[in-house]
């Protein structure tokens, strides 16, 4: 994910958040910390969690896996 090399480059401290968060993303993925939130809109079926300030963690979840698209920016509604 090219989200959390840039973080690695840039922050660690944000890059072991984001990995700490992902790992809660797999285990419970629409509670806990972050706050969790069903997006809206462009990113309806899309979750959102807080990473930093500004930036968010933005995934889907389904049967099998989840996905995640963006972890570095505030999403585009």
């Amino acid at each position: 994910m090219e989200d959390l090399e840039h973080w690695i480059d840039t922050d660690r401290k944000v890059a072991l958040r984001l990995i700490d968060l992902m790992n809660e993303c797999l285990r419970t993925p629409t509670m806990g910390r972050g706050k969790p939130e069903p997006l809206k809109g462009n990113w309806s079926g899309w979750w959102s969690r807080r990473l930093t300030g500004e930036a968010r963690i933005v995934y889907r979840v389904s049967d099998e896996f989840i996905e995640f698209a963006q972890a570095r920016f505030h999403y585009d509604p």
